[in-house]
Order: structure tokens, then sequence, then C-alpha cells
């Protein structure tokens, strides 16, 4: 055995210890999220859920396999165009980029929006926005599609990590009377990605 086996074989178990701490402390961030997630739901003056909805909020287990790197692609000079809502109405958007990202070893690749209403209101006009469909959806969560959020300021030098375990659910999945974005059909994901918010149970007849 080398000198250099033996010094590896030393430091393996601090590794190990390193490893699981960094999985420990991702997993506790993520349930801190969600937590504030619900608590902003039950917030909202909109009132998509109320107190005794919260049990029927259901969450995948966190996993990291679904915490992805992405690769942007800037998409400057897009023409703002429309996106049909689960209430008939329209909102205006305009494409900002892709994102392209390997996942269950497949190359996939969404499309990142910025609403035209947010940034002529100069509130929150550094957020963009990803709806998707997966082949989750109906079977274990909302058939009309989950969203991600993201900032400009979170991607970096070209690239910018995808979290679906940070993915949720419109509020039309809660509830009715909302106007919530139709994921556009260049944004329907041919694979299951089980991470993020599953179906809301409280809409499931049994």
């Amino acid at each position: 055995m080398t000198l250099r086996t033996l010094k590896y074989l030393s430091l393996f178990p601090l590794i190990c210890c390193f490893s699981i701490a960094q999985g420990q402390s991702y997993e506790a961030g993520i349930s801190d999220y969600r937590k504030q997630y619900i608590n902003d739901l039950l917030a909202e003056p909109r009132k998509p859920i109320q107190q005794t909805d919260v049990k029927y909020i259901q969450f995948y287990p966190v996993d990291a396999r679904y915490k992805v790197s992405a690769d942007f692609t800037p998409s400057p000079g897009a023409t703002p165009f429309l996106i049909a809502t689960h209430s008939g109405k329209q909102k205006p958007f305009r494409e900002f980029g892709t994102l392209t990202f390997i996942i269950h070893d497949s190359v996939q690749v969404l499309h990142l929006y910025q609403s035209i209403n947010l940034v002529n209101s100069n509130n929150h006009n550094d957020e963009l926005f990803i709806p998707f469909n997966d082949k989750t959806n109906y079977s274990a969560t909302f058939g009309g599609g989950r969203y991600i959020d993201i900032r400009e300021s979170d991607i970096v030098n070209g690239h910018c990590v995808l979290d679906f375990n940070k993915c949720y659910n419109p509020y039309c999945a809660y509830a009715e009377g909302f106007s919530c974005p139709i994921p556009p059909s260049a944004n329907h994901l041919y694979v299951a990605i089980p991470a993020g918010e599953k179906m809301f149970t409280k809409n499931i007849a049994y």
C-alpha cells in the first residue's frame, strides 16, 4: 500500500462526513424554503389556500439529482407575445433566453420568460419565469404544469442552477378564479420530474 493510498484512506471518513453534512444542509434549506412558501401562500391577499388546506399540500422528498447546472443562451431582441392562462385571459411575456441541461441522461431545454407587466411596473423586474409540463402531470402533479422562478442575478457567466426541488404549483391548482399562465408547448418536457410540489390532494376524490 502506497503512502498516497494511506493518506487517502485516512481522509476518507472526513470526506464522507463532509458529504453527509452537505446533503443534510441542502435538505434543511429546501425544508425551510417550503415552509416559507406555505407561509407566503397563507399571507397572499387573494387567498389561494386557507389554513385548513395546508395538510393537502404535498412535496416529493428532496432529491439532489434534480438540482442541475444549466447553460444559458440569451434571446436578444425577442418580440413580446401573449401566454394563455387557465382563466382564458392572456398575459404578455417576452422570451429572455433558454436553459439547456441534462436530466435522466438526456439533454433538455426550457425557455425563460420575463413578464412585461412586471418590467413596466419596475417591480420584481429581475424575476424570470419558467412554466413547464412533464410526465408526472395528471398522475402525481398538477395537470396544468408547474413553475420555477429564478433571477437574472442567478445567471453567472452563462450558467445557472436549476433546482426542481423548488418547483411549485400555480394558484389554479388550489382554487378557481386565478389567471395562471399555461406552459407554452416549447416547455413541455418528455421526461418525468418527480421533484418539487405534488398534486394538491384536496381536489382529489377518493
